[in-house]
């Protein structure tokens, strides 16, 4: 029983790549109207005279930084003023960091947690009185990396447990309102998400593609009770499954061996930082 969203309104945050742009080619497949939320307006555009174009919907721009605090109440404002009620909400926007974080950008992994923690929050507190109790859906993409520490990636890991743990309590208040609930938690994806990061070391196993896990996504999004998370690929679900039955110490070491065993130094040798 495929979900029903010819129609409806989808909005799509960090649309302007990766899963974001495979996410709306698949809801404009369905016939939904979309609202594509992301920084960079000419790819925004560029992407939405391409589905109006090819699916005769209704596609809205909205450019903005998602790190702002304060951007849900200005989007759901803006929607408003325009006759818009959102039906669907697929939080994709977030981004990683890598590294020790004792050598971590202090701003960098702030905007980090805003983005991917606080302005979820915020998203989904402000628009979910339009979803309850319509057809849609309330997806957010979580991550592999939730389900263990991540030494190399400390702050990434712990806001994507947030969002994992976050969207299942959802999923429970959620039942009977008609609104479905997923969190997804994909592996490495070939997007632009590790130009970000700044590296590649922090892939671990095969990177899939972005359609490879937005088709995960609408495998549960169709079931007639979908679940609460899904893993996209077999590796990632056994990688995940197995943390299980792993101690949280041996975990950790685990994953930080595999992140590349990124370790802290002591200030003795630590490089100076002194002007010369």
């Amino acid at each position: 029983m495929a979900i029903d969203v010819a129609g409806t309104t989808v909005l799509i945050t960090g649309a302007s790549a990766g899963l974001g742009v495979e996410f709306a080619h698949r809801f404009a497949a369905r016939g939904a109207n979309l609202v594509l939320v992301a920084r960079r307006a000419d790819r925004l555009e560029a992407l939405a005279t391409e589905l109006r174009v090819a699916h005769g919907i209704t596609v809205t721009v909205l450019p903005a930084d998602l790190a702002a605090p304060g951007v849900g109440a200005t989007l759901h404002q803006e929607l408003t003023n325009r006759g818009i009620t959102v039906t669907s909400l697929i939080n994709n926007a977030g981004f990683g960091t890598h590294g020790a974080f004792v050598d971590e950008d202090l701003e960098r992994v702030t905007s980090e947690i805003q983005l991917n923690i606080a302005t979820l929050v915020e998203l989904t507190h402000t628009f979910l009185p339009d979803l309850l109790g319509g057809r849609g859906a309330l997806v957010n993409i979580a991550s592999t990396a939730s389900f263990q520490p991540t030494p190399g990636m400390a702050v990434y890991g712990a806001s994507k447990a947030f969002v994992l743990n976050f969207t299942e309590a959802l999923w429970a208040e959620a039942r009977g309102s008609g609104l479905t609930v997923l969190a997804v938690c994909p592996g490495p994806t070939r997007t632009e998400f590790f130009d970000v990061v700044g590296s590649e070391d922090a892939a671990v196993g095969r990177m899939q593609t972005a359609t490879q896990v937005v088709d995960t996504a609408f495998r549960a999004l169709d079931r007639r009770n979908a679940p609460p998370t899904v893993v996209s690929g077999l590796p990632n679900w056994v990688s995940s499954i197995s943390t299980r039955f792993a101690t949280r110490r041996l975990g950790a070491l685990i994953s930080g061996r595999l992140l590349g065993d990124v370790r802290m130094k002591s200030a003795a040798n630590r490089p100076s930082t002194s002007a010369v």
